[in-house]
């Protein structure tokens, strides 16, 4: 069993930046796919960002590609977000998740873990 925390949300001003964290404990971080999701009042969840088990690999939402950078420590069991660039529309629970497997996915129901999520408002 995983257990996923993230932390380093709060609030972002426009074109700033900030860094997720989600540390992993409980299992073998590295046998896991990693991925970020995010959730606005009432929309639907959404994929941010996933990386392969050994970071060589990344995949990003439409909305994100090129100003938030999905990273991993598997020495230090964490998951990063790098959000550059924020935008007002950026402005959600951030969840961090993982995945039994090889390949990243955006599906949501194919992560098995997941956490609690971190608030990230992004001011204009």
């Amino acid at each position: 069993q995983v257990q996923l925390v993230e932390s380093g949300g709060g609030l972002v001003q426009a074109g700033g930046s900030l860094r997720l964290s989600c540390a992993a404990s409980g299992g073998t971080f590295s046998r896991y796919v990693m991925g970020w999701f995010r959730q606005a009042p009432g929309k639907e969840r959404e994929f941010v960002a996933a990386i392969t088990r050994s970071g060589g690999s990344t995949l990003y939402g439409d909305s994100v590609k090129g100003r938030f950078t999905i990273s991993r420590e598997n020495a230090k069991n964490t998951v990063y977000l790098q959000m550059n660039s924020p935008k007002s529309e950026d402005t959600a629970v951030y969840y961090c998740a993982a995945a039994d497997g090889m390949a990243v996915t955006t599906v949501s129901r194919r992560y098995n873990y997941w956490g609690q999520g971190t608030q990230v408002t992004v001011s204009s």
